[in-house]
C-alpha cells in the first residue's frame, strides 16, 4: 500500500481523516489545495486513490504522477482501469508514455496498448516500450554513464540506439563498439548511418517471427512508427512466448475445440465443457450426413452385407489422410512456407499424393481380402475378387478426396478471412466420412452390379 504521511495536512487533514471521507468530497480537498496534493494521495488507501485519481482534472493527475515514488507509480498504474488509465496515458507525451507503461504489469501493458489503438496481433501489443537511445552528438563517456543510470530498466542493453533530435531511428549499435574505444570518441564517428532492422509498430506477430527467424545472434529489435520515430523494442523472450501461445492454441483448435487460453488444470470444469461442447456438436451433425448416407444406400447393404464389414477401413483412411494433409498445411501456413497465391500448387501436389497413397492402401486393401479368402480365414462368397477391386478403387477414391479437402480447406477458411487452424482434423474427418461412404457406396453399385447387388 501508499507510505502513509503521518504529518497533519493544511486544515488538519490526517490520514485517518482523510480515508473516512466520499470521493467526491476527496476531489474538492484536492482541488481546493494544490500545494498539498501530493501529499493528500499518499495517505489515501489504493482504492480510494484509485477512485479519486479518475475524477481529477489531469494537470493534477501529471503532478501526483511526478510526486509520488516509483513504487507508487506502480501500484496506481496497475490498479486503475484499462479505460481510466487509457484516458490519462493518451493525453502524455510520447517519451512519458513508456515511461509509465514500463509500470504495468504484462497483461495489463498488452490490455492498455489495446485501448491505446494498436491493432491485434501487432508488434504494437508486444513492444517494451523502454528502451536505451542516445544522441550522435554524445561522447563514448556520456553514452556510458548513461547505460550505467538507465541500463538497470531496460531488458536488453546488447544495442544501443541512435536517434536524432525529433526521435527518429537513424542508426544501432552494439554495445562492445562503445567498450573498444576512446570514451572522448563521439557517437557519430561510430554510426555508418543505417540500422540493421526494424518492426513497424502495426506489423504482425508472424512477420516479426519471421525477421527474427532470418537474423542470426539478435535478441531484440527495435520498433517504429511510419515516420520512423523509435517507439520501443521487442525481444526475442516475446516472440518466443508468443509462439508458444500460438502453438498451444492451434494445436487445441486441430483437436476440434476452442482455444482454452490457459492450463488445463486451471480451467473450470464448465468452462472446459463450454469449449469442448460447440465443436461437438457441430461434428455430431455432421456426423448425422453419415447416417442419411447409409440409408439411402441400405438396400445395397441389404444385397451385399460383406460391404459393411470394410466401411471402417475405407472411411478412416479417408479421414486420416485428410488430416494429414490439414496439419501440413496449416504448419506451412504458420511458417510462411505457403502462402494463398500457391493453392494450385499445393493441389496439384496433393492430387497426386492422394492418388498414389490411395492405390498403395488399396493394393494393400485388395492383397487383404484375396489372401484371406485363399486360406480360408474368412469367406467373402465367389465374387470374392470383385470386393477386393471395390475396396481398391474406393480407397483410391476416398484418399484422394481426403488430401485434396484437407489441403484446400484451410486456404478456403484463410480466403475468407478465418483462421486456417481452425479447419481441424476432426472437422476435415467428418467431411471425408460423408463423401466418403458416398464414393464408396457408388463404387460398389458399379462394380457388384448383377453380382452381389
Amino acid at each position: 500500500m501508499f507510505n502513509s504521511d503521518k504529518d497533519c495536512l493544511k486544515n488538519n487533514f490526517n490520514e485517518k481523516f482523510l480515508n473516512n471521507q466520499t470521493i467526491s468530497y476527496l476531489v474538492k480537498i484536492i482541488q481546493d489545495n494544490p500545494d498539498n496534493v501530493v501529499k493528500i494521495f499518499i495517505s489515501l488507501k489504493i482504492n480510494k486513490a484509485t477512485s479519486v485519481f479518475k475524477f481529477l482534472d489531469f494537470p493534477i493527475k501529471k503532478k501526483i504522477i511526478e510526486g509520488i515514488s516509483s513504487f507508487k507509480i506502480m501500484e496506481l498504474m496497475n490498479q486503475l482501469s484499462v479505460d481510466d488509465r487509457v484516458s490519462f496515458l493518451e493525453n502524455i507525451p510520447k517519451n512519458s508514455l513508456k515511461d509509465l507503461i514500463k509500470y504495468l504489469k504484462p497483461e495489463e501493458k498488452r490490455r492498455t496498448l489495446v485501448a491505446l489503438g494498436y491493432p491485434e496481433n501487432s508488434v504494437g501489443r508486444l513492444m517494451i516500450p523502454y528502451y536505451l537511445a542516445v544522441r550522435d552528438t554524445w561522447s563514448v563517456q556520456e553514452v556510458l554513464d548513461y547505460i550505467r543510470k538507465e541500463g538497470k530498466n531496460s531488458d536488453a542493453i546488447e544495442i544501443i540506439y541512435i536517434v536524432n533530435q525529433k526521435g527518429k531511428l537513424v542508426d544501432d549499435i552494439k554495445i562492445r563498439e562503445f567498450l573498444l574505444v576512446d570514451t572522448d570518441t563521439k557517437v557519430a564517428e561510430l554510426m555508418d548511418g543505417q540500422y540493421t532492422a526494424a518492426l513497424s509498430v502495426t506489423d504482425t506477430e508472424e512477420e516479426a517471427n519471421k525477421i527474427f527467424s532470418s537474423m542470426n545472434n539478435r535478441v531484440s529489435l527495435p520498433v517504429i512508427d511510419d515516420q520512423k520515430i523509435l517507439l520501443g523494442i521487442v525481444t526475442i523472450d516475446d516472440i518466443l512466448w508468443v509462439l508458444n501461445e500460438n502453438y498451444r492454441t492451434n494445436i487445441q483448435k486441430l483437436g476440434g475445440m476452442e482455444a482454452l487460453n490457459q492450463s488445463y488444470l486451471n480451467v473450470p470444469l464448465f468452462k472446459l465443457i463450454k469449449k469442448r461442447a460447440g465443436w461437438l456438436i457441430l461434428l455430431f451433425i455432421g456426423e448425422m450426413f453419415t447416417t442419411t448416407v447409409m440409408q439411402y444406400f441400405s438396400s445395397v447393404i441389404e444385397k451385399a452385407v460383406v460391404l459393411a464389414l470394410f466401411i471402417p477401413l475405407v472411411v478412416s483412411s479417408g479421414g486420416n489422410s485428410g488430416s494429414q494433409a490439414a496439419s501440413l498445411i496449416i504448419q506451412a501456413m504458420a511458417l510462411g512456407e505457403v502462402k494463398m497465391k500457391d493453392w494450385w500448387m499445393v493441389m496439384r501436389r496433393e492430387i497426386i499424393c492422394g492418388g498414389l497413397l490411395g492405390s498403395i492402401l488399396g493394393l494393400t486393401g485388395f492383397i487383404r481380402i484375396f489372401t484371406w479368402h485363399k486360406i480360408n480365414f474368412f469367406n467373402y462368397g465367389p465374387h470374392f475378387l470383385l470386393v477386393g477391386l471395390t475396396v481398391f478403387f474406393s480407397l483410391i477414391g476416398v484418399v484422394l478426396w481426403g488430401t485434396f479437402s484437407g489441403s484446400m480447406l484451410p486456404f478456403l477458411i484463410k480466403k475468407f478471412k478465418g483462421d486456417p487452424a481452425a479447419s481441424s482434423a476432426p472437422f476435415v474427418a467428418t467431411l471425408v466420412d460423408v463423401i466418403g461412404l458416398i464414393i464408396y457406396f457408388s463404387m460398389s453399385c458399379i462394380l457388384l452390379r448383377g453380382t452381389l447387388i
